[in-house]
């Protein structure tokens, strides 16, 4: 009986010693879970460390890996056709030179805006607004960035009855947000698209935004997307006192990743999807 007694302490003592660090692994991963789905994933131009950026290829691989928006840039060619490409030239990112704007939707399109990037991506097209619209619509959200609306006076027109054709002007939608460096642009597109969220993009120039200046965005805009460079904590705090978020550009690195984490923002803006999910949370 004594025997039997000592072998039943001995396996009581074990097993919770086993059970202890289960449980905590358990809890640690539900934690995990939690914050992740607190951080939004904006793949950057795509997921365009994967893929050559702003082509279907880059679209495609950020919903594939999960990604709460793909991020697009909208410019306009010759014939006034939205065409979706980052730079105001081809030269970079295709096998043509010239400039977007000198440039019909028939030139465009026969580009090449894959070879740049990888041999397996040769002959990707730089892809229409409409076409990205029409692929993406109610699978993954579309961040869309106005590029240099300055150049083409009837883009944020053309923008706003893109949507309103494809009914996707409504807050029902929640998947669209339209964000540009050229604030007046957005408080036009505001006007258009009253439904919508809004941010303003905020380059390095923008480290000494006041309050004053965050308020006055917070009168058309719903998020101050800044680069990484000059978030701080004091920032995030006040971005949300005036009622906007804040969704950082662009994450190129898993310790940039982790930074932007930590600091509480609201989105990050990657070209690596993953690091946003690989974040290591910390349990207090």
């Amino acid at each position: 009986m004594k025997r039997f007694l000592t072998i039943f302490f001995i396996m009581s003592i074990l097993m919770t010693s086993f059970a202890v660090p289960a449980f905590a692994n358990e809890e640690e991963t539900t934690i995990s879970k939690q914050e992740q789905q607190k951080m939004v994933n904006v793949a950057h131009r795509g997921a365009s460390a994967h893929a050559p950026e702003n082509t279907m290829a880059a679209f495609h691989k950020g919903v594939e890996m999960k990604s709460d928006y793909i991020e697009i840039d909208v410019q306009m060619t010759a014939d006034e056709e939205l065409v979706i490409i980052h730079d105001t030239t081809v030269n970079r990112t295709t096998n043509g030179t010239g400039a977007v704007g000198d440039l019909t939707l028939e030139e465009i399109r026969a580009l090449d805006a894959g070879s740049w990037f990888s041999e397996e991506f040769a002959g990707e097209k730089i892809p229409t607004f409409e076409e990205v619209l029409d692929a993406f619509r109610g699978k993954v959200g579309i961040l869309i960035e106005l590029k240099s609306p300055e150049l083409y006076p009837s883009m944020v027109e053309k923008v706003a009855d893109a949507l309103k054709e494809r009914n996707m002007a409504h807050t029902n939608n929640e998947k669209i947000i339209i964000q540009s460096f050229n604030h007046e642009s957005m408080e036009l597109s505001k006007e258009l698209l009253p439904e919508i969220p809004h941010g303003v993009l905020a380059g390095l120039t923008w480290a000494g935004v006041t309050d004053e200046q965050l308020e006055a965005f917070a009168t058309y805009a719903d998020y101050f997307n800044p680069n990484q460079n000059i978030v701080t904590p004091e920032l995030v705090d006040r971005v949300h006192a005036v009622g906007m978020e804040i969704m950082p550009y662009t994450s190129r690195s898993q310790e940039q990743a982790n930074r932007l984490f930590d600091l509480g923002v609201d989105g990050i803006i990657t070209d690596y999807p993953e690091h946003v999910y690989h974040h290591p949370v910390k349990n207090n």
